[in-house]
């Protein structure tokens, strides 16, 4: 007669081997059990025209309440063009990188803010009224171009998005020789010496700036249509910021030139 191990007896029951065979009951419940699923992701959230709108009054509300501070505390030029440095460099990363993240963006709006409220400051100073004027032509300039996108006037196309691009780097190119001229001759190429020169090329940054505003739109709506990522409102948000500091910058330094010819 043979020894039971016990050892082997307790690791046969531990396995199951020597449990009882399940019931028909228990062989149905098993069978009715869901199969194993992996855990759970979060949700994917397409982006929402009300996300870029939300985004945008957040990203806007806080370069206008940047604006404002510098302004009431009267922040020195030097403080404000190292905001602006900021500013460009927060601006380059969001831009090139296409990042969503939103520190990055109200940092810009933060820092964008400072610059523009001591700008401000400085111009009201010399010509009484100029920012309300430079606001409410902002605004008109938005609006006008959102009638024109929605009421499709003009339609933006794989070549207008080329053009906009190529004639955004001409215009800048433009601005760094006058800079540099300007430091050999006086006004450099006149661009922004305030005659007719610097009239024209004011008004032709405008209407670019509001060719960007389109841009921003198309943007806008095919990011709805295509069922974009919702953090995506945050860099739709960033595009119609820059867009409308380009355009209120240049309304401001145009409306400059025809009152200090007066």
């Amino acid at each position: 007669m043979q020894s039971r191990n016990p050892v082997f007896s307790r690791s046969r029951q531990s396995a199951g081997w020597g449990a009882p065979a399940p019931s028909p009951d228990q062989l149905q419940n098993m069978y009715d059990a869901p199969s194993y699923a992996p855990p759970t992701q979060p949700a994917f959230r397409a982006m929402t025209l009300d996300d870029v709108v939300v985004r945008s009054f957040m990203t806007l509300g806080t370069l206008v309440v940047a604006a404002a501070a510098a302004w009431y505390l009267d922040v020195s030029p030097g403080v404000a063009i190292g905001a602006a440095i900021v500013a460009l460099v927060l601006g380059l990363i969001v831009s090139f990188t296409q990042s969503s993240n939103p520190a990055l963006i109200l940092g810009y709006a933060a820092f964008e803010g400072v610059f523009l409220g001591t700008i401000s400051s400085l111009f009201e100073g010399q010509i009484s009224g100029i920012v309300i004027q430079a606001v409410l032509g902002t605004a008109m300039a938005f609006g006008g171009v959102l009638a024109v996108y929605t009421l499709r006037i003009v339609r933006v196309t794989p070549k207008m998005v080329r053009y906009v691009i190529a004639a955004a780097v001409a215009a800048l190119g433009l601005i760094l020789v006058n800079l540099v001229a300007g430091f050999f001759v006086p006004g450099g190429l006149g661009l922004r010496d305030g005659g007719t020169l610097a009239i024209v090329f004011s008004a032709a940054m405008i209407l670019l700036g509001c060719f960007f505003l389109l841009l921003d739109f198309d943007s806008i709506e095919q990011g709805v249509k295509q069922g974009a990522p919702a953090k995506f409102a945050w860099q739709c948000a960033f595009g119609l910021t820059l867009s409308l500091v380009w355009i209120y910058l240049e309304v401001l330094r145009l409306l400059s030139y025809f009152s200090s010819s007066d």
